[in-house]
């Protein structure tokens, strides 16, 4: 009975936990995008691995479309590359074109720490 208890502890102590954010980074392309394929030459490759790939995963979008049913985005991204983060379903911020590989990453430090789920030094 004991061990029953306990165990019922801990899955309430774990159901109460509050769960982390969900964030994860849109990149809006289109076909021909030159600073698309500079993104993809210069981060594309090393994304994955870093502590900003791993708190947010890249998912990729058409300019033209479909966009995710799933999340709140605020105006239509005009311009490509559009990287905007999204945390819990909802807009959090975005940065509009690709200023480089040493600005990106300071940009999007600076977008992943405003949201209170992530403290990262957002330089390679």
């Amino acid at each position: 009975m004991l061990r029953v208890l306990a165990l019922l502890g801990s899955i309430l102590a774990v159901l109460a936990t509050p769960a982390a954010a969900e964030l994860k980074l849109l990149m809006v392309e289109q076909p021909g995008c030159a600073y698309c394929a500079r993104w993809d030459a210069d981060i594309a490759p090393i994304y994955p691995k870093t502590p900003e790939g791993q708190a947010a995963p890249l998912e990729r979008v058409q300019l033209r479309g479909p966009y995710p049913d799933n999340v709140e985005l605020g105006p239509r991204p005009v311009f490509t590359p559009t990287f905007i983060l999204v945390q819990d379903g909802r807009e959090a911020g975005r940065i509009e074109g690709y200023p480089g590989e040493d600005f990106f990453w300071g940009l999007l430090a600076q977008l992943m720490s405003g949201t209170g789920e992530y403290e990262g030094e957002g330089k390679r």
